[in-house]
């Protein structure tokens, strides 16, 4: 890591627009009716119960057996070889800023559109970024860097087709990273983390699936000399005592899992159908929000707004919409009335 990007030109930040951002839109719209339905995110609406914390979690510094316990919990959750492989950390952002630290000045090819901020931190690691929506140009890259499931469409690649971008990423020392945010409400055989290729970084959020966002809880997978060198990234007691009680009873917890998998497929089918009464055409999503089109977008954003229901816009595809789904009954009936009203 001693050969690391050295580039001290700093430019400025690039503006990047989230999703969650309730702050702003208040201020935009101070009249809209409280309290604000953020559909925003693609976080789950429905949230994992948080189990009672010991006081001495709040109390000391994280132990390091019960970061292990995490580890190994974690292990069995995804299906990953040893526990040595995986590395906790306080949410992905926190590893997205790390990984440009691990690799030589580099060129680095990101699968696009896509979550923002991964061409953003390797360009400010001082890499080389482009970004491509063809999966044949990311073997030409030191790095290629694959959001699969897609945020925000969706796109799924075939597990094949990443270890075959692995394979070829290898033989020329290169690296793969596979952030895979939304892909605990798929199939296991999904995911690369049960079956991890060399020369492969896999990323996993919990916040998202779990409803848990705050937590600030996320995982990379990887070889276990990788591992090693993200963990001194990290330094110690990266991971809050809380948010290791939490995670350790969330992941073990299969039948919540099974039970919002279930629950989850009836929303989408709900919001489905109001969008398109709405006039929205999907063009992509995943169990925990969808991507939607229409001429007609900004306006529905706005008037959605207007009556404290924030959705995701996107200024580069301005006739995009992406739903996150409502937690309630209260809040479905706020939004039928609220798309009636836009359609």
């Amino acid at each position: 890591m001693d050969d690391r990007a050295t580039s001290t030109q700093q430019t400025p930040p690039e503006a990047i627009v989230h999703g969650g951002d309730l702050d702003a839109i208040s201020r935009r719209y101070p009249d809209a009716p409280r309290p604000w339905i953020d559909l925003s995110t693609g976080i789950n609406p429905v949230p994992y119960p948080v189990p009672p914390i010991p006081p001495a979690s709040w109390q000391r510094l994280p132990a390091a057996s019960e970061e292990r316990a995490l580890r190994a919990t974690a292990t069995a959750r995804y299906g990953v070889d040893a526990p040595e492989q995986i590395v906790a950390a306080p949410g992905t952002q926190a590893l997205l800023q790390i990984l440009p630290r691990l690799r030589p000045c580099s060129t680095v090819t990101v699968l696009a559109p896509t979550y923002e901020e991964h061409a953003r931190c390797w360009r400010g690691g001082g890499h080389h970024v482009s970004l491509t929506d063809d999966v044949g140009r990311l073997a030409d890259a030191d790095v290629a860097v694959v959001v699969n499931p897609n945020n925000p469409t969706g796109r799924l690649l075939a597990r094949e087709t990443l270890v075959s971008l692995a394979a070829t990423l290898r033989r020329r020392d290169g690296l793969l990273i596979v952030d895979e945010a939304f892909i605990d409400l798929y199939p296991a055989n999904a995911s690369l983390a049960t079956d991890l290729p060399p020369a492969t970084i896999v990323l996993r959020s919990f916040g998202k699936v779990y409803g848990l966002a705050g937590v600030r809880l996320g995982f990379a997978i990887s070889a276990e000399d990788i591992a090693q060198q993200l963990r001194e990234q990290l330094g110690p007691w990266a991971v809050s005592g809380a948010a290791l009680a939490i995670g350790m009873a969330a992941l073990a917890d299969e039948a919540w899992l099974h039970q919002t998998r279930a629950r989850l497929v009836k929303d989408c089918a709900r919001i489905d159908g109001l969008l398109s009464k709405a006039g929205c055409v999907a063009i992509g999503g995943t169990p925990l929000f969808r991507l939607v089109a229409s001429t007609g977008a900004t306006d529905i954003a706005e008037r959605l707004a207007r009556r404290g229901i924030h959705v995701r816009r996107f200024p580069a595809q301005p006739n995009w919409l992406r739903f996150g789904l409502p937690g309630d009954e209260a809040a479905w009936q706020r939004l039928t009335q609220a798309l009636g009203d836009a359609g």
